[in-house]
């Protein structure tokens, strides 16, 4: 057993600081003196001081080390070839027993990847011959190449991944969310449904996800549903989180809290899609729970971008804008694809006034998650802010035509229409057929709310939001509704609506100014409102909160590294 053979048992054994210190004065051995070792165990000590410099999270440096045991590995190559001609079989055996030249590339793509270089990660994978490529190599492959927006060769990878791994779920995610239909990716794992007893939800599975990526989410709701409620699959966190998530997407925000709430429950230590659970959370005013949420996820990982994306939130709604785009920057740097993480950073640009930035993050969030919409409400918010009322209403348009005339995409269109005078009528008309299929969509509630206000008919709105708050407990709409009480003298309700809204967010303070409204008001036959659509901005939109930023020049200096500018 000779030095090199200790210095893999070492590696073997996870003793990575002995590696690295080992392998370095073995490596100064054999560059002083090149007859100490042969180019064979100088491509082992040169990998071996690699994957230890990895270990160490020193990509740039390890990349580099193993850019030089690529280079020693064309040495030994050439060497090779002279031996087997002579008839060397111990060399043949020498040869099989080094480390893989392809699992080294690998190795360098992902220190390149993790440095958010992708075009060289792309590069040293491509140079991989496609017979020579593992599932995990076509897999980063696949990913790289989706970031890219290289869809073609994307769909490619993942579906070599599956030829070699038909139960890789996440290639089958991969695949569906590049429109690739459900019914082809089912083929692909038709065989071994078919073979392995047990597995004849998983074509179930399939079909859900291809509803999510289709943007039906009340067929991906359905479908998951009859998934959860199967005894062999019920209480899984995966499922309840994408249900939790669909819900969401969906508008309906209090069964979405529900399954994230129960996810949690059932796996304490769950990071994912905590990031959406924090922002439901505060935006719906439960500031206290989202500031402990965020400290226990930190607790778990802060390697994540889910923490930092709920903290962000927790001050986007206490208006500490600066500090929120400085969270949502460090979201960003730690995972660049995460949604979430840059809409709130577009929302902090927006309401900073910083619009032209927003666009460009609401437009990367639109490209990772074109199904959620959100992502096309941002863009819309920053548009109408910027007087771009004709680049609206042709976003708001396309939705429509693209997702169809359902209650959210009718209220995104309406509301553009309401910011015309023109098209007010047919925003009326918009926001009927959607609280006909939906009578307690808040959005629409609220939209419609507002044009009534606007038209004065304080009677017909306040029937409207009692209806709507029949079913549901909403600070928005109470507040809401205590303003139209307050506008036909109905004092002692309005104050008592007014209450109930505080009750559910105690930061609202458009509540707290109704209240003081009401105060000043000295005699009912004086009393007047002012109601219009700045007082009655909807909930669930991120740029909900106005106001000044105490923190801006604290946090204004650490805008030189964000992501994304």
């Amino acid at each position: 057993m000779n030095v090199i053979d200790h210095v893999r048992d070492m590696a073997a054994a996870g003793l990575h600081s002995n590696v690295r210190i080992l392998s370095s004065l073995l490596l100064t051995m054999s560059n002083n003196n090149p007859e100490v070792f042969s180019p064979a165990q100088k491509y082992q000590l040169l990998v071996y001081h690699a994957d230890s410099i990895f270990h160490d999270k020193e990509y740039r440096n390890a990349a580099c080390k193993y850019s030089m045991a690529l280079q020693q590995k064309k040495v030994l190559s050439k060497t090779s070839k002279v031996r087997t001609s002579t008839g060397g079989a111990a060399a043949n055996l020498q040869a099989q027993s080094l480390p893989s030249e392809i699992e080294v590339k690998y190795k360098i793509a992902e220190c390149y990847t993790i440095l958010k270089l992708d075009k060289d990660a792309i590069a040293v994978l491509d140079g991989i011959p496609s017979r020579q490529r593992t599932p995990k190599i076509n897999m980063m492959l696949a990913n790289l190449y989706r970031k890219a927006g290289q869809e073609r060769s994307a769909v490619t990878s993942y579906k070599e991944v599956l030829r070699q791994c038909p139960l890789a779920l996440d290639g089958i995610i991969g695949l569906l969310s590049l429109s690739v239909k459900g019914a082809e990716v089912a083929s692909l794992t038709m065989d071994v449904i078919q073979s392995i007893p047990n597995l004849d939800w998983l074509s179930v599975w399939i079909k859900a996800y291809a509803f999510i990526h289709s943007g039906d989410n009340q067929r991906a709701i359905n479908t998951i549903c009859s998934l959860e409620k199967k005894s062999l699959l019920r209480d899984n966190v995966d499922l309840l989180v994408s249900l939790a998530d669909v819900y969401f997407r969906a508008g309906d925000t209090k069964n979405a809290i529900l399954k994230f709430e129960q996810a949690q429950m059932l796996d304490p230590y769950l990071i994912k899609g905590m990031d959406v659970y924090g922002y439901l959370m505060a935006r719906e005013g439960h500031l206290e729970d989202v500031e402990v949420l965020g400290g226990r996820l930190f607790n778990i990982s802060d390697q994540h971008a889910e923490p930092w994306v709920i903290s962000g939130c927790h001050s986007f709604y206490s208006k500490r804008y600066s500090r929120a785009l400085y969270l949502g920057a460090k979201a960003i740097q730690l995972n660049s694809n995460s949604v979430q993480a840059l809409l709130l950073k577009g929302a902090a640009l927006r309401n900073m006034g910083r619009v032209q930035e927003a666009i460009i993050h609401f437009r990367e969030a639109m490209r990772l998650a074109p199904c959620r919409l959100d992502c096309y409400e941002g863009l819309i918010d920053c548009y109408l802010a910027s007087n771009g009322i004709r680049e609206a209403m042709g976003m708001a348009n396309n939705i429509y035509k693209t997702l169809g005339a359902n209650a959210q995409t009718l209220t995104i269109l309406a509301t553009v229409c309401l910011e015309d005078p023109v098209t007010q009528e047919k925003a009326k008309t918009l926001l009927d057929k959607a609280l006909a299929q939906r009578p307690d969509y808040t959005k629409a509630v609220v939209k419609k709310a507002e044009l009534l206000s606007r038209e004065q008919k304080y009677e017909e709105g306040i029937a409207l939001l009692r209806n709507a708050l029949a079913n549901q407990s909403d600070c928005v709409l109470h507040r809401m509704l205590g303003d139209f009480l307050l506008a036909v003298n109905d004092y002692q309700e309005a104050m008592d609506q007014y209450s109930i809204a505080l009750s559910l967010d105690p930061n609202d303070q458009k509540s707290l100014e109704g209240m003081q409204k009401m105060e000043k008001e000295e005699s009912p036959a004086d009393a007047t409102v002012e109601l219009d659509g700045d007082d009655m901005e909807g909930s669930g939109e991120d740029g909900d909160l106005e106001g000044s930023d105490s923190e801006a020049a604290q946090w204004a200096d650490q805008e030189q590294w964000f992501g994304m500018q």
